[in-house]
C-alpha cells in the first residue's frame, strides 16, 4: 500500500514540524511496517513551465517522424533566437519523438544543465538537424509515478506562465510511504484508515471522510439480494454526465503515487474514492442494464466476459450481481464487459456493497482473478461506508464529468451489528506485563474507534465496523499494547534457579558432539522424514524392525509422509547434494530422533483445556507415543586425508567407521563390544554389529555396493549408526574414580591358533575373562594365515598387560594369570598356542 504524505494531511492534522522519520515511527508503532520510503524525484537543475509555440512534424530516413518545436519558456528563453526557428517567434528549439501535444499546449521542459534520474544530464545538442536546446519531459522521465499520460505531461488551461518552476508544481517534492499492510488490518488498505492511525499515534485530529450511514431505501435503481453472503447493497445514479472529460491533474496524479494506474475519469473516480475509504465501488453503463440488479448465486456453467476480456465459465457457489440478462459482474472481484461504462456512456449506476470475504476470497482464487477491490473485500470491508462512499462518487461524477445525481439512492441489506465483547479492564496489564492504567484503557481503545462502556472494572467494547478483527478480549489487548507502545514493557530477567548443570544423558551427549566435531566430522541436520523409496534403495526388508514407520497426518510432502526410523537416507541424502556440488571428501554427523510405530498403539487421549491433565491423562499420552529413541549416525566418503607432497590420499575404508566407533566409545569411557554380522544397507563382508553388555545398539561398517550406487556415491563408503541413548544408559555411574596403581605393568604376548571363521573379538573377551581382575588391556596387533598354519585355521597375535593393584607382580604371577587367560579360549574356542 503506498500513501502519499499530502494525501494523508487531507484528514489528519500533521503538524507542520513533523518529520518523516517520527511519521514511520508511528506507523511502525501501530503494527505498519514501512518497507521504503520515497522522498520526491531525483531532478535537478531547471525544469520548467513552456508554452509550444510551433511543432513542425518531420520524417526521418529511418520511418521516424519526429517534432521540430519552439517553446516558450518565458525568463529562460536565449537573447538571440536560433536561426531555424521561425521569424517572430521568442523561444527555444527542441527536438521531441512523442505526439500527443500539439501549438498552444502548456508542458515540462527540462533546460540544459538539468540533470534527470538515471544521472541523465540534459544539454544543447545537435540531432535530426537541428539543435535541441533541452527536452519536453514525460513523468517517467522526471522520476515522478506513471500518471497515465501517453507520452509526455500536457498541463491544464490553468498552468502557470511560461518559465514557473514545474517540479512543485507536479508534486515531485511528495513523499509517499510503501507500507506493508497485515492482513489484521484492512482498514489501513485506505487512506482514511492509514490517517486515523497517524491522528491517534500523533495525538492530532482526525477528519473521516465518511460520515453518513442510510438505512435501508428504496431508489430509483430496483435493486434484489437473493444470498445472503451480501449484507449491503447500494446504488446511487447520475445522470447526463460526460465520460469523455479528462481526470484532473491532482486525482490522476495521487492515484500514480498510490500505484494504481489512471485510465479514464470513470475509472479514476471510483479507484480514487477506494484509495481513499477502503471501500471499493464499481460503475454500470445504466443504459446497458436489463431490468432489476440482483445479486445471486451463480448457476454452474453460467458465462461472464469480465473487463479484461476473458470470457470465464462461473461455478455454483460463485456470488455474482445479474440482471434480466444473466450475470454482470463477479461480486467484489471484477465487473462484467457488457455493462461496462465508455466514452458513450451518459447515465451511470454506481456500485457499493458489502460482500461476504471468504465468498471474495474463494471466487477470486477459483477463478485466478486477483484484484484491488477483492484484495479489500477479503481482508474486511467496513460495512458502514458503502452508502457515504457511493454518493460521495455520484457527487464527484456530477461535478467533474457534469450531469445531475439522483438523490433518490437505493440501499438494500442490513449488515449485523458489530459483536461486543466484555473484558477486564486489567487484563491489558496482566497479559502485557507492563502496567496500563484503566483510563489509558480507555481512552486508547476510544482513539481506535470502539465503543467502551464500563461498568465497575469492567468494560464492553463494541468496535467501529471498519475493524472486524476486534473479536475477543485478547484482540483488544493486542490494540492497546501496540497503541501505548510495546518498548513500555520492561525487560525483567527472571532469576536463575539453583542447578546441577547438565545432567550425565546431556553431558554425554554433548561430549560425543564434541568429539566428533574435534575429529574433522561436520554435523548436518536433516528433516526426520521419509518415505518407502528410502527404505527400499536402503534394501531394508519387510520384516525389518525399520519398516515400523509412523505416518504423519498432514506430512509437509506426500513423497515422504513417515517419520524415519533411521537417520541415515537423511545422511546420504545430504552427502548427494554436497557431490553434485563438487564436494567429494565427506565426514558428516547427525544426532537425532528417531520413531518407531508401536506393535498395540492406542489414540491418545484429548484433555480438555481448562485444567491440567490428570497424573493418568499423561501416562495415556506417553503410552500412546511411539519410541524415540536418539540415534547417531556417520557417513564417511572419499578421502579420510587428502593427498600431499609426501604422501597419496588416504580413502575412507571400515576401519575408519571402526575408529568412530572406539571414539565414541574412549569419549565415554565404555567398552563397545564388535562382532560380524550381515545387516542391510552394509557390505556382509564388512559390516559389524556393536554391543553393550549383549546388546546389539548399532552397525558400522561399508556400505553395501548398490546402496552406493542407487545414490551415486562413491565405491568405498561408510556409514555407522548407533542407538545413542542406550550407550549414554550404559554409562558407568559418575561414583569415586577408582585410584590408579603405581606398580609397573607386566607385558605378555600370546598367539593363538583358532578356526578361520572364529571372531578376533571373542577370542579377546574369553581372554579378558580368564585374566580376572590382573588383566589391564588385551590387544590384538597381528593375524596371520600361511604355510606354518593349518588349512582352516588362523594365528592371532595378542598383547595382554598385566597390573597388580597394590603390588608389583611377579614372573610366575603374571605366567599364571596369562595361563588362565588361554585356558579359557582353549576351552571355548579349542585354541592351541603357536610356539
Amino acid at each position: 500500500m503506498k500513501a502519499p504524505l499530502s494525501w494523508l494531511r487531507d484528514h489528519v492534522a500533521i503538524p507542520a514540524d513533523t518529520t518523516v522519520d517520527q511519521l514511520k515511527d508511528v506507523f511502525v508503532r501501530a503494527g505498519i511496517e514501512v518497507e521504503a520510503v520515497q522522498e520526491g524525484a531525483e531532478v535537478t537543475g531547471p525544469v520548467v513551465v513552456g508554452k509550444v509555440l510551433y511543432r513542425n512534424p518531420e520524417e526521418q530516413k529511418n520511418g521516424k517522424t519526429i517534432n521540430w518545436c519552439v517553446v516558450d519558456v518565458g525568463s529562460h528563453n536565449p537573447e538571440e533566437a536560433p536561426k531555424d526557428i521561425p521569424e517572430g517567434m521568442h523561444g527555444r528549439g527542441i527536438i521531441c519523438g512523442a505526439h500527443n501535444f500539439d501549438v498552444g499546449d502548456h508542458v515540462v521542459v527540462a533546460l540544459p544543465g538539468a540533470v534527470l534520474p538515471g544521472d541523465f544530464a540534459i544539454s544543447s545538442r545537435k540531432t535530426y538537424g537541428h539543435v535541441s536546446d533541452g527536452m519536453i519531459c514525460s513523468q517517467v522521465e522526471l522520476g515522478l509515478p506513471d500518471d497515465g499520460t501517453d507520452g509526455i505531461i500536457v498541463l491544464g488551461d490553468d498552468a502557470p506562465a511560461p518559465g514557473t518552476p514545474a517540479m512543485e508544481l507536479l508534486g515531485a517534492d511528495e513523499v509517499v510511504f510503501d507500507l506493508e499492510v497485515t492482513p489484521d488490518m484492512p482498514h489501513c488498505l485506505s487512506m482514511r484508515g492509514l490517517a486515523r492511525e497517524l491522528a491517534q499515534g500523533l495525538g492530532v485530529e482526525f477528519t473521516d471522510p465518511v460520515t453518513t450511514c442510510a438505512e435501508s431505501a428504496s431508489g430509483s435503481v430496483e435493486v434484489r439480494i437473493e444470498d445472503d453472503r451480501c449484507a449491503r447493497f447500494v446504488a446511487a445514479q447520475v445522470t447526463g454526465i460526460d465520460a469523455t472529460r479528462p481526470s484532473p491533474d491532482w486525482m490522476r496524479r495521487r492515484i500514480a503515487a498510490a500505484g494504481m494506474r489512471p485510465i479514464s475519469l470513470p475509472v479514476d473516480i471510483t479507484n480514487y474514492l477506494m484509495l481513499e475509504t477502503g471501500q471499493p465501488l464499481h460503475g454500470y453503463d445504466a443504459d446497458k442494464v436489463r431490468g432489476a440488479i440482483v445479486v445471486r448465486d451463480a448457476v454452474a456453467g453460467e458465462k461472464l466476459t469480465t473487463l479484461d476480456g476473458q470470457t470465464r465459465t462461473l461455478r455454483a457457489g460463485d456470488l455474482v450481481i445479474a440482471d434480466d440478462s444473466g450475470a454482470i459482474g463477479m461480486a467484489g472481484v471484477m465487473g462484467g464487459a457488457a455493462t461496462e461504462l465508455s466514452d458513450s456512456t451518459t447515465k451511470v449506476i454506481i456500485e457499493g456493497a458489502s460482500f461476504d470475504r471468504a465468498s471474495v476470497s474463494r471466487t477470486a482464487r477459483s477463478h485466478h482473478l486477483q484484484s484491488e477491490a477483492s484484495r479489500r473485500f477479503e481482508r474486511g470491508v467496513d460495512t458502514g461506508a458503502a452508502h457515504a462512499t457511493a454518493l460521495r462518487a455520484a457527487r464527484m461524477f456530477a461535478e467533474l464529468a457534469g450531469g445531475a445525481v439522483d438523490e433518490a439512492v437505493t440501499v438494500e441489506g442490513d449488515p449485523a451489528a458489530m459483536p461486543s465483547t466484555v473484558m477486564a479492564l486489567d487484563l491489558p496489564t496482566r497479559v502485557l506485563g507492563m502496567n496500563v492504567p484503566h483510563d489509558e484503557v480507555i481512552a486508547t481503545l476510544t482513539g481506535a474507534g470502539v465503543h467502551v462502556e464500563v461498568e465497575g472494572t469492567q468494560a464492553t467494547v463494541t468496535p467501529p465496523t471498519w475493524r472486524p478483527d476486534l473479536r475477543d478480549p485478547y484482540d483488544y489487548v493486542e490494540e492497546v499494547g501496540q497503541k501505548v507502545g510495546l518498548d513500555r514493557i520492561e525487560g525483567i530477567l527472571p532469576s536463575a534457579p539453583g542447578g546441577r548443570g547438565y545432567t550425565p544423558a546431556q553431558a554425554a551427549r554433548r561430549a560425543v558432539g564434541r568429539a566428533l566435531a574435534s575429529s574433522g566430522l561436520v554435523e548436518v541436520l536433516t528433516f526426520p522424514f521419509q518415505s518407502d523409496a528410502d527404505l527400499d534403495k536402503l534394501g531394508i526388508t519387510a520384516d525389518d524392525p525399520r519398516r515400523r514407520t509412523v505416518r504423519l497426518a498432514n506430512p509437509l510432502a506426500e513423497t515422504s509422509p513417515w517419520l524415519r526410523t533411521t537417520v541415515l537416507p537423511g545422511l546420504l541424502a545430504a552427502a548427494g547434494r554436497n557431490l553434485s556440488r563438487g564436494q567429494d571428501d565427506l565426514a558428516l554427523y547427525e544426532i537425532g530422533s528417531v520413531f518407531f510405530a508401536l506393535d498395540d498403539a492406542t489414540p491418545a487421549p484429548m484433555p480438555p483445556v481448562d485444567r491440567r491433565p490428570t497424573a493418568e491423562e499423561f501416562a495415556a499420552i506417553d503410552a500412546a507415543l511411539p519410541k524415540q529413541p536418539r540415534h547417531l549416525g556417520v557417513l564417511l566418503h572419499g578421502a579420510w586425508r587428502a593427498a600431499g607432497w609426501n604422501a597419496p590420499a588416504e580413502p575412507v575404508t571400515w576401519r575408519h567407521a571402526m575408529g568412530v566407533v572406539e571414539l565414541i566409545a574412549t569419549t565415554l569411557g565404555i567398552e563397545l563390544v564388535r562382532r560380524q554380522a550381515q545387516v542391510s544397507p552394509f557390505h556382509p563382508g564388512r559390516c559389524a554389529e556393536v554391543l553393550v553388555d549383549g546388546a546389539v545398539v548399532g552397525l558400522a561398517g561399508e556400505l553395501h555396493p548398490s546402496v552406493v550406487e542407487a545414490h551415486g556415491l562413491q565405491a568405498g563408503a561408510c556409514a555407522v549408526e548407533l542407538d545413542l541413548d542406550a550407550i549414554v544408559a550404559s554409562q558407568p555411574g559418575r561414583g569415586a574414580i577408582p585410584p590408579l596403581s603405581t606398580f609397573p605393568v607386566a607385558k605378555e604376548d600370546v598367539a593363538l591358533v583358532v578356526d578361520e571363521d572364529t571372531a578376533a573379538a571373542d577370542v579377546a573377551a574369553a581372554l579378558r575373562e580368564g585374566g580376572g581382575d590382573l588383566l589391564e588391556s588385551v590387544r590384538l596387533f597381528d593375524v596371520y594365515t600361511g604355510d606354518q598354519i593349518s588349512d582352516g585355521k588362523k594365528s592371532l597375535a595378542f598383547a595382554l598387560r598385566l597390573r597388580g593393584a597394590d603390588t608389583t607382580l611377579t614372573d610366575q604371577q603374571a605366567a599364571e594369570a596369562r595361563d588362565a587367560a588361554v585356558a579359557v579360549a582353549t576351552e571355548r574356542f579349542g585354541a592351541e598356542l603357536r610356539s
